[in-house]
C-alpha cells in the first residue's frame, strides 16, 4: 500500500469516528435537554423526518424537546452504526450515509403502566462535510421498529441517596474532567 492509500484509509477512519461522535452527542443533547448540544449535530438547513414529526432543525428542536419534557427521563443507547462514505465531490466537500440501530427508554414516574415507553429504532443519516468543517447531519430518517410499555410495578426503586442522572447541565457528565 502506498502513502496515498493509506493516507485516505487514516482520512476515512477519521470521518467514521467524528460521525459516530456526532450520534452519541446527539443521544447525549436528548437526553440531558440540551438543546444547543443537539443542534450543533445538524447543519442549519437540515431536516428530521421523526415519527409523526416531519421538518426543519428549527422545528424539531422545538417539537422533540416539547415531547421529551413530558417525561421523567429518558436514555438512549445506540449500537449497530454503519457508516457508508462517498467519495469527495471536491476539496472539502463530502457526504456519509449512517444507518443507526438504537433502544430509547422513556419514563414518567408516578404515571401507572402506560409511563415506561421504550422503542427500537433507527437513525438513517445523510451525513455532509461542509467546506472543510465538521461532519453534521444534513437529513435525518428516525423508523420506529418496534415499541412497548413496561409497567411500573416491575421497576427497582434507585434508593434515597443514590446518585441519578440529571437532565440539564448539571448533570456529572458537564462537569470538568481535570
Amino acid at each position: 500500500m502506498n502513502d496515498a492509500d493509506r493516507n485516505t484509509q487514516i482520512d476515512d477512519l477519521l470521518a467514521k469516528q467524528e460521525i459516530a461522535e456526532v450520534v452519541l452527542r446527539y443521544c447525549r443533547g436528548i437526553d440531558r435537554v440540551d438543546p444547543e448540544l443537539v443542534r450543533s449535530c445538524y447543519h442549519p438547513d437540515a431536516t428530521d423526518e421523526h415519527g409523526s414529526f416531519s421538518g426543519n432543525v428549527d422545528e424539531f428542536l422545538e417539537w422533540v424537546f416539547r415531547v421529551v419534557s413530558r417525561y421523567s427521563f429518558t436514555m438512549h443507547f445506540v449500537g449497530n452504526l454503519l457508516v457508508e462514505l462517498g467519495a469527495p465531490r471536491d476539496a472539502g466537500n463530502r457526504a456519509a450515509r449512517a444507518e443507526t440501530y438504537g433502544i430509547s427508554h422513556h419514563r414518567t414516574e408516578g404515571a401507572g403502566p402506560g409511563g415506561s415507553l421504550i422503542i427500537g429504532f433507527r437513525y438513517i443519516d445523510r451525513f455532509e462535510q461542509r467546506d472543510g468543517g465538521p461532519w453534521k447531519v444534513a437529513r435525518r430518517i428516525c423508523t420506529t421498529e418496534w415499541a412497548r410499555i413496561d409497567d411500573e410495578k416491575h421497576r427497582w426503586p434507585i434508593p434515597e441517596g443514590m446518585r441519578s442522572g440529571l437532565r440539564d447541565r448539571t448533570d456529572p457528565v458537564y462537569d470538568p474532567i481535570d
